[in-house]
């Protein structure tokens, strides 16, 4: 058995999954995604018709928007679906990105905020949201949170290093105690805020979609699906990857640059979502798991599946968001936590050796 394949091994009991097994897969998956993508968009204080939603969807993509009817095209098109996009960038690019940093810091636990990405995001917005009511200098929250999660990942990187290497254990406490520090001074800042601003700070940092506008995807869109699409075309590497350092560098892989390169881009999306979203905690720990229990080991398989359940997923989750409790509307991070948590316990009652640290 060669390196990738051991990399690629599957539990005992489970059976090779084919390419033409994975097909039907994917393609199920994809459905989902739009049935539930549309029912996201017919279903609110306000309930449309599926037909008025899809020709409403239609009369938009092929520019005749002449015989719509303008408050359900407001509803549909300028208020829901901009939401329901957002969303579905959000799982995917978390997800995706939480199988990626999970093969490269070798760490079955690890997701984006592993890495203290979400604590540093918080900083720059609450900083902004507390300093001058959401603007410093013309610096908005979006961006502050963006440049925050840079920051954070640009100490990480620093810290992380290892004679001159990135040492995956020394990235993954570097994460937590960059988190934990950017975690304090957050802290600090919300007890400097007044009501309003502790208000805008809590719905934000537990995550939400509902700002969510058809101008503001433009960036995040293109951020997400070119980085996720590269991404995608790296699972071969993390195969090697997964069978170790040395048999990596023996199959002609620059472990070291591999590591950086992709490291970087996992962050770039994660720093995006999170600066567009807010804080959505446990997408990148639960939905990659979920998907190797299904199709294995192999990231070949993972990296698409996992795009397309994390949409759906936090689909769903934002449409619970908003109908669980009408009309308030609750922030996702509180579903994604009641959700990931338990699944957190499960994951590490089945996987004794994670706890066991080997």
């Amino acid at each position: 058995m060669g390196p990738e394949a051991r990399a690629a091994r599957r539990r005992p009991g489970q059976a090779p999954l084919s390419g033409a097994r994975l097909a039907p897969l994917l393609i199920g998956a994809g459905g989902a995604l739009v049935l539930v993508a549309l029912a996201a968009a017919c279903v609110g204080p306000v309930t449309v018709p599926l037909g008025d939603t899809w020709r409403t969807v239609v009369g938009h993509l092929t520019g005749d928007t002449g015989g719509l009817d303008p408050a359900l095209d407001q509803i549909v098109w300028g208020y829901r679906l901009p939401r329901v996009v957002l969303a579905l960038l959000c799982g995917a690019g978390l997800s995706v990105a939480g199988v990626v940093l999970q093969a490269l810091v070798n760490n079955p636990l690890a997701d984006p905020y592993v890495l203290g990405l979400s604590s540093g995001a918080s900083f720059g917005a609450v900083l902004v949201i507390v300093g001058a009511g959401g603007v410093i200098g013309g610096l908005g929250t979006s961006f502050a949170a963006f440049l925050g999660a840079a920051l954070a990942i640009t100490l990480v990187f620093a810290l992380g290093q290892q004679r001159g290497r990135l040492a995956p254990t020394r990235v993954v406490l570097a994460g937590v105690a960059v988190g934990y520090l950017l975690l304090a001074a957050t802290s600090y800042l919300q007890l400097r805020a007044n009501p309003n601003e502790l208000r805008q700070v809590v719905f934000w940092s537990l995550g939400s979609v509902a700002g969510a506008t058809w101008d503001q995807l433009g960036v995040v869109t293109a951020v997400v699906l070119i980085s996720v699409g590269v991404l995608l075309l790296h699972g071969r590497r993390l195969n090697a990857l997964g069978a170790g350092d040395e048999q990596a560098t023996a199959l002609g892989v620059d472990v070291r640059a591999l590591r950086i390169g992709l490291l970087a881009l996992s962050s770039l999306v994660t720093g995006v979502l999170i600066a567009a979203a807010g804080g959505i905690g446990f997408v990148g720990l639960m939905v990659p798991h979920l998907v190797r229990l299904t199709v294995g080991l192999d990231h070949r398989r993972v990296l698409p599946l996992a795009a397309l359940v994390g949409a759906t997923y936090l689909v769903v989750v934002d449409l619970l968001s908003r109908t669980v409790d009408p009309p308030n509307e609750l922030p996702i991070g509180i579903f994604t936590a009641a959700f990931g948590a338990p699944f957190f316990l499960w994951l590490l009652r089945r996987n004794q050796s994670i706890g066991a640290g080997t």
